[in-house]
């Protein structure tokens, strides 16, 4: 683990920092083990949005994207077991009208926090879901307002919350976010940080358990330092997904 500093948490429960982007294929990877986390007694998992897809890092589907990912999503398929669609090969990424851009599921994913605790985390499941398995256009308001209602949020008052975090606030969460990940020491997406109760942070390296949500979630219920890997970092880097 790499000491962080991070002095933000309470003295009652240990958090897991979850430092992710929702077009993220190695946050996909992972997902089982935010699953996992949200279910350890007084652990508190929290999100941090970071922006890979924004801005000038804005993509268009191309046949040469879906060329480029293909053989890196079949490989967290065969590592981590996690399921990828048809929809997804051959619709989403044969879809020359879709772009990538991680800010409007960023905003969606504040907007579903705002509305329900631990709404964020669940949007975020949801989301890599529609993208991944379902081929759907999660940059799109109306795929976003849609999924929101899938998740039990009232319409009205998703698309209010969207509204009124898009823009300013949702930047300002990805530019903490990319802070965050700095004082981390992290690589790329994902990175996860544990602050135990005593104020004491440091970097988790998950290499070692992908693919093994049960003993992950073995191991953060009974903290001690988890193993190191010495495999490359699987993530995502900070301005885009490579592996």
């Amino acid at each position: 683990m790499a000491a962080v500093n991070d002095t933000a948490e309470t003295a009652e429960t240990a958090t897991l920092h979850y430092i992710f982007d929702p077009m993220c294929g190695w946050c996909y990877a992972a997902a089982p083990l935010v699953d996992a986390a949200r279910s350890v007694p007084g652990l508190k998992v929290e999100f941090h949005g970071g922006g890979m897809m924004t801005g000038a890092n804005r993509r268009a589907m191309s046949p040469q994207w879906r060329e480029y990912v293909m053989p890196h999503d079949r490989r967290i398929a065969d590592l981590t077991g996690q399921p990828f669609g048809e929809a997804y090969f051959e619709g989403l990424l044969r879809d020359t009208g879709a772009v990538m851009d991680s800010e409007p599921p960023t905003t969606a994913v504040l907007a579903a926090e705002a509305l329900r605790d631990g709404g964020g985390l669940d949007m975020i499941h949801r989301l890599q879901h529609a993208h991944y398995v379902e081929g759907r256009r999660i940059a799109d308001a109306d795929v976003l307002a849609a999924v929101a209602a899938e998740l039990g949020f009232d319409t009205a008052a998703f698309v209010s919350a969207f509204a009124r975090l898009s823009g300013e606030a949702t930047s300002q969460h990805i530019a903490a976010s990319r802070q965050f990940l700095q004082r981390a020491g992290g690589q790329g997406f994902p990175t996860f940080v544990l602050t135990q109760p005593d104020g004491v942070a440091g970097r988790i390296d998950i290499g070692p358990w992908l693919g093994r949500a049960v003993e992950w979630k073995a191991q953060l219920a009974t903290p001690a330092a988890p193993p190191r890997s010495e495999a490359p970092p699987a993530v995502c880097g900070p301005d885009g997904c490579a592996i």
